[in-house]
């Protein structure tokens, strides 16, 4: 089986993306990996794995033999890709049109491992709610993260960390991207290791949520003020509302008026 797992990892087949193609869910992947013999593999779920690792012969030593070339890792990966489409259908109900064929892999492979990871806890409502909030909090970096540069660092940080990255490899701007490594690398260090203590950083902890706060207020403010403004453009204008047919009209009117107060 260790052969096996070797081959795996040098192919680069996750196990999300194994468990698609087999499948079955991501834990029961790890549970087959677990087994003493591929012999104990249930028959059809061994086949598929023999007819995607090209063994004709039905034996798992020739796992052994295997030699990867560019043409082997490219024939895999597409019989890999071919039958987890033809499996799981995404297309029935995520438009995935316009993006190249990696693109399309990855927000499967992300859309699989949300939900495996949402169904792994069962009946744990605790457990589930906690994944639930997880991910949502993971929706809402990506809402902002073309605004927040910073984001895109954190997660090269714990792809880097967690082994999936080269700690070396910069995809973003890398001096900012280093620095902020760097820094954070210092702040987990010193919160893993028990030299930081809520009490220590209860002070600190307060001017971030009143700097958090202070930003909301300021975003009301405006939203507030462009809210008057709109009002006001179509009073001077002589409507009720914005649409289609003015809608041009109205925001010059706003814009009028907005250079009105500078």
């Amino acid at each position: 089986m260790e052969s096996l797992k070797e081959l795996l990892q040098e192919l680069g087949i996750s196990k999300v993306k194994l468990a698609r193609y087999l499948g079955v869910s991501r834990q029961m992947v790890y549970n087959y990996l677990e087994l003493p013999s591929l012999n104990k593999w249930p028959k059809e779920k061994k086949l598929l794995l023999f007819r995607l690792l090209e063994i004709e012969n039905g034996d798992e030593e020739s796992i052994k033999d295997i030699k990867v070339t560019t043409d082997y890792m490219m024939s895999v990966e597409s019989k890999l890709n071919k039958t987890i489409k033809n499996f799981n259908g995404y297309d029935n109900y995520l438009d995935l049109k316009g993006l190249r064929k990696d693109e399309q892999m990855l927000i499967s492979d992300i859309t699989f491992l949300l939900k495996e990871k949402l169904l792994d806890c069962g009946e744990n409502d605790t457990e589930r709610e906690q994944n639930y909030t997880a991910f949502l909090y993971l929706y809402h970096l990506l809402q902002s993260i073309d605004n927040v540069p910073e984001i895109k660092y954190i997660f090269a940080y714990m792809s880097k960390t967690t082994g999936f990255t080269d700690p070396n490899d910069f995809k973003f701007n890398e001096d900012k991207q280093f620095i902020f490594e760097g820094i954070l690398f210092s702040a987990l260090t010193l919160y893993n290791n028990g030299g930081a203590s809520r009490s220590r950083l209860m002070d600190s902890h307060k001017r971030w949520a009143q700097e958090i706060e202070q930003k909301k207020e300021e975003t009301l403010s405006r939203t507030q003020q462009l809210n008057t403004i709109k009002v006001q453009a179509l009073k001077e204008l002589g409507y009720t509302a914005i649409n289609e047919a003015n809608a041009s009209e109205v925001f010059e009117k706003i814009a009028e008026i907005q250079s009105r107060k500078v």
